[in-house]
């Protein structure tokens, strides 16, 4: 407590410091700040940082509020009661991170820490819930009939590809449209490892590997042979045979996936949660999971598979085991 409480009490002696710096230095302060800011964020961190940023001014100045720090507290409240119910629990903590984030450049004091917003955040998960509606399932048995079902045209051939990396490695859409040929290392028993360069939880490329099964191992090279695609080039291409070489759009893994399995209730990442139903169904521990995920936390895997591991809980097991006995007793 003692420790947080000097982090805070620095933070604040920081800022008050920066309030006295003559304008020119500080305007130079703020300058080097979205300079090293642009450097630090991923591409799409910024996207949407400007976006929200953009979205809160407009909100601040429709309704009378100052839309540029320092903004006062009562107004960023009023903001999340404008938003509860509107959108999720976790999305508005997202607005709340930007509205920081544009004090922090400022070097201002943020006030989402303080506690009129931190209530107004709270009522907003108390009356409207701060759950997260979760996509539904795709497992591999679906997607290996979806598979069954394509032809041999080029458009069918990428498809094929897009669905068993999806399928097998349990990639985000973003990591799968960033894999190039080089990052598909073949093994002896004809698989292969893909070589994941950065992801969503790696901004920094520490690099991590996902499987691939023989048989997609063999789809993904169909692709690659029929698109003619060098070492540095994307797997995933256009499917157009005079198109010019670039990566995917990770919206286009949604459309293919939905389009291939006639669903339109699913996204790329239903394969992802599909693959924990399906490790937690055949008696997988969680640790694997995580290492095929490529998680570093078991919350997000233990979250996806809640539905299966409801199915394997004491109580089902309970009342299984007592059906059972009735339907024994009775013969």
């Amino acid at each position: 407590m003692t420790q947080a409480f000097d982090r805070e009490a620095e933070r604040f002696a920081t800022i008050a410091k920066l309030s006295n710096t003559p304008s020119e230095a500080r305007a130079a302060l703020v300058d080097e700040y979205k300079r090293r800011s642009e450097e630090a964020f991923a591409p799409s961190t910024l996207r949407n940082y400007r976006q929200m940023s953009m979205n809160f001014r407009i909100w601040c100045d429709e309704r009378g509020f100052q839309s540029e720090p320092p903004i006062e507290p009562k107004a960023v409240a009023a903001y999340v009661d404008f938003l509860g119910g509107k959108i999720r629990a976790t999305t508005i903590e997202l607005r709340l991170w930007a509205i920081s984030e544009m004090h922090r450049a400022a070097f201002m004091p943020s006030p989402c820490r303080h506690r009129l917003v931190v209530l107004a955040l709270k009522a907003a998960k108390r009356k409207y819930g701060a759950g997260v509606r979760q996509k539904p399932p795709l497992c591999k048995a679906e997607v290996l009939a979806a598979i069954d079902r394509l032809g041999s045209s080029r458009l069918e051939i990428r498809d094929k590809a897009v669905l068993w990396i999806a399928t097998d490695s349990w990639c985000r859409a973003s990591e799968i449209v960033a894999l190039k040929v080089k990052d598909l290392i073949r093994q002896d028993d004809g698989a292969s490892l893909l070589y994941i360069e950065r992801s969503k939880t790696d901004q920094y490329g520490q690099g991590a590997y996902a499987f691939l099964s023989e048989a997609g191992t063999g789809a993904v090279l169909d692709w690659i042979d029929l698109a003619g695609l060098k070492s540095e080039d994307p797997i995933l291409t256009k499917s157009q045979a005079n198109a010019r070489i670039c990566s995917l759009d990770p919206l286009t893994i949604t459309r293919i996936i939905k389009r291939c399995t006639g669903r339109r209730d699913v996204s790329a990442h239903s394969t992802r949660i599909g693959g924990v139903h399906d490790a937690f169904r055949i008696g997988c521990d969680l640790s694997s999971i995580m290492v095929a995920g490529r998680w570093s936390s078991p919350e997000m895997p233990a979250r996806y598979g809640r539905r299966i591991l409801a199915t394997q809980s004491a109580a089902a097991l309970v009342s299984k085991a007592v059906s059972e006995e009735i339907a024994t007793s009775g013969e």
